[in-house]
């Protein structure tokens, strides 16, 4: 384990992972973008020893699609070794009952996922569509609406999301371009989101928003997010670490591999960046308190 900049906490928790198969019970999607390769609950639970971590949520990928098989059996094996403790985050549609609502949150699910940017659906009046919808379906059970997307749409929804019914989180630093630093066009608005206490943003997945060794240029884009609201922010590795590969075009026919990242480093780097008070937020308090731990 890498020594850390601050003592982790008792509960600490890794807030963006994916579990993928086995394919043979738990296929995917025919109308994915791209075929992920296995990753499972074993490998998952030897991360979280490894980074001294107790505590996961397990987000639905778009490989997925809106089955929700794999995630629900993931929490109910994790949850029942008693060793860990899981929450989830599905991907619903028009077809998912009320009753498989309620049956997801007995499993732990506590959120649901609007993917835009692994659809490529970059159109803003879409994405606002799409969050109210997912917002309106899921608050009678106080979840979340989570979304992944880029910084352009984001600010271009702000005022509908400032006005949704339950609380909206943000993957992987609102995909704000590290290079670019904090003045750059639509961060403003995520800031204003997560100050106003209505938006959670994942600082996950530095790689997805840095080109830099080590991602030095991220830290001023985390810091000044932790700024705006640190009782808003987030962590994640984003295991097994999927995404596109520059110059690659993506296939379903062939199974893409996962990028290699050291998520020891990832966890070391992010104490290097917040102070003592705001690690213990990031990784225990709000996780507590948004997932419903």
């Amino acid at each position: 384990m890498q020594a850390y900049a601050h003592p982790l906490p008792a509960y600490g928790c890794d807030c963006h992972v994916h579990v993928f198969g086995p394919f043979d019970r738990f296929p995917l999607d025919p109308k994915r973008a791209y075929t992920p390769g296995a990753a499972s609950v074993e490998e998952l639970s030897a991360l979280l020893q490894r980074l001294g971590l107790r505590r996961v949520v397990v987000v639905q990928a778009s490989p997925q699609g809106d089955d929700n098989a794999c995630l629900i059996d993931a929490l109910q094996r994790i949850n029942a070794s008693g060793e860990l403790q899981a929450r989830g985050v599905a991907v619903i549609s028009e077809q998912t009952s009320d009753a498989q609502l309620r049956a997801m949150h007995e499993a732990g699910v506590r959120g649901v996922r609007v993917n835009l940017e692994s659809a490529g659906e970059h159109d803003p009046e879409v994405g606002r569509a799409l969050m109210s919808w997912a917002a309106d379906r899921v608050a009678p059970y106080s979840w979340h609406v989570q979304t992944y997307t880029t910084l352009q749409v984001i600010a271009s929804m702000a005022d509908t999301l400032m006005e949704l019914p339950v609380p909206v989180v943000i993957d992987h630093f609102g995909r704000a371009t590290a290079a670019k630093g904090v003045q750059q066009p639509g961060f403003d608005k995520l800031l204003a989101l997560v100050a106003s206490g209505r938006a959670y943003v994942k600082l996950s997945a530095a790689q997805r928003i840095s080109d830099l060794p080590d991602h030095p240029d991220a830290q001023v884009i985390a810091q000044a997010l932790v700024a705006a609201n640190p009782q808003r922010m987030l962590w994640g590795t984003d295991w097994p670490h999927p995404g596109a590969w520059h110059g690659q075009p993506r296939s379903p026919e062939v199974i893409e591999p996962f990028h290699p990242i050291d998520d020891e480093r990832a966890l070391q780097r992010i104490s290097e960046w917040v102070s003592a008070e705001h690690w213990l937020a990031l990784l225990e308090t709000n996780p507590t308190r948004l997932y419903d731990f």
